[in-house]
């Protein structure tokens, strides 16, 4: 476990130094840091309509990209593979070239600059340490490199290490280290330089699930106390909703919506982000709408007016309904918006349970289907102690205003 960072100095805090060590910490809009002096604003970084075309190619991998980090900000370029994420990634440090739009770090073009000159850091999904070196050598090389003096070398590199509780591993080589020791040596790199931005590409995949889901708080925290610009790029929408003040969803290199973790998962922009965004995934059909009421087998569900008033002749009668497991209820058979579902498999989670079904009754025209599951079928949270058995059939409604409405046609999301 990491130790408390609560100890700071306050060279390692926004790049800044402090005119009085004992200077208070201070809560600001991009994390806790030190008043000080002469301090080196962090950046906001900017993709203004940036487009990424591999040779070879005609659809680009990423598509007039626009995006604004905020300064101090933990953005999460999150989607799944082959969406641009780690392309966007790339031509933020300079390793990318950008076809169209351009670059901003701060108020500064970098579309044409030079990785090196970009004053950014970059934290690799394998680590990328030099074996031959140890922990030490690794986390102060940039700045030997740079030409920074011996003594301010293992000064940062024993303040960092320190934060990440890597002090005892100094004089180690990685091949003696653990992965998440590892892990937290090519964080420490990073951190020692200092940088207006953090670049972290997918650094928590190489790590067991335990690690990742312990690592993944630490980073967090560590980025709000350092108080320093950051996007980071996963393909794990768990890692997105715990992690980052914001969440960027992409899919075949197209921005599909932007918003913080609430916002995300309560109000999707439409099915892609819907059915991606939640774990487990949202249920979707598209059913029969006639009136203002959906039908989806024997159940009726009346759809707000603002919804219903969305509809155009182009979705031929038809509305998708999303809707999440725990926003499904047991309820009587009777019940006018019961739906019938036949339990194939019950997963137990101790503190919850999930019924994977099948949603039974006249079908005729729909198309249910789930993230998690597979056609016409349904994921409910229920009681663990109250779970039913395999086999068994239940009736579930949706809960009244916690269904999500999208247009069939355009796939957009309509009502509030």
């Amino acid at each position: 476990m990491w130790q408390d960072e609560s100890w700071l100095t306050p060279s390692l805090v926004r790049g800044c130094v402090s005119e009085d060590a004992s200077d208070t910490f201070h809560n600001g809009s991009s994390g806790t840091y030190l008043p000080v002096k002469g301090c080196i604003a962090m950046a906001t970084v900017t993709y203004d309509h940036a487009s990424r075309i591999y040779p070879g190619t005609e659809r680009p991998a990423v598509d007039q990209l626009n995006l604004h980090v905020e300064d101090g900000e933990f953005l999460v370029l999150v989607g799944p593979s082959g969406c641009g994420k780690s392309t966007s990634l790339r031509m933020l440090a300079g390793l990318e070239d950008v076809n169209a739009g351009r670059i901003l770090i701060g108020d500064r073009d970098v579309t044409d600059v030079q990785p090196k000159d970009r004053d950014i850091a970059m934290v690799f999904q394998n680590y990328a340490l030099y074996p031959h070196m140890s922990v030490a050598d690794n986390m102060g090389f940039a700045l030997k490199i740079a030409g920074t003096p011996k003594a301010e070398i293992r000064s940062r590199v024993e303040e960092a290490a320190k934060i990440l509780d890597l002090t005892e591993y100094l004089d180690r080589k990685p091949k003696a280290l653990s992965g998440g020791q590892r892990q937290r040596v090519a964080m420490g790199r990073a951190i020692v330089r200092q940088p207006q931005v953090f670049l972290m590409d997918e650094p928590l995949s190489n790590l067991d699930a335990k690690l990742r889901v312990q690592t993944r708080t630490q980073i967090a925290s560590l980025q709000r106390r350092l108080g320093v610009t950051t996007v980071y790029v996963t393909h794990d929408q768990t890692e997105a909703l715990t992690m980052g003040d914001r969440i960027a969803v992409l899919k075949d290199g197209l921005l599909q919506q932007v918003g913080t973790p609430r916002e995300m998962y309560d109000s999707p922009k439409n099915v892609f982000v819907a059915g991606f965004i939640g774990s487990p995934a949202m249920n979707l059909g598209t059913f029969t709408v006639s009136d203002g009421v959906a039908q989806i087998g024997k159940a009726r569900i009346p759809l707000s007016r603002e919804a219903a008033a969305g509809l155009t002749a182009d979705d031929k009668g038809k509305v998708t309904l999303g809707f999440r497991p725990e926003a499904l209820d047991i309820v009587s058979e009777t019940d006018p918006a019961a739906l019938e579902v036949q339990v194939n498999i019950v997963e137990e989670l101790g503190s919850d349970a999930y019924v994977y079904g099948t949603l039974k009754g006249d079908l005729a025209g729909a198309d249910l289907s789930s993230a998690a599951a597979g056609d016409h079928e349904v994921i409910v949270r229920i009681n663990p102690r109250t779970a039913p058995a395999k086999g068994e059939r239940i009736h579930v409604s949706i809960r009244q205003g916690q269904e999500h409405v999208f247009a069939p046609s355009t796939g957009l999301r309509i009502g509030s």
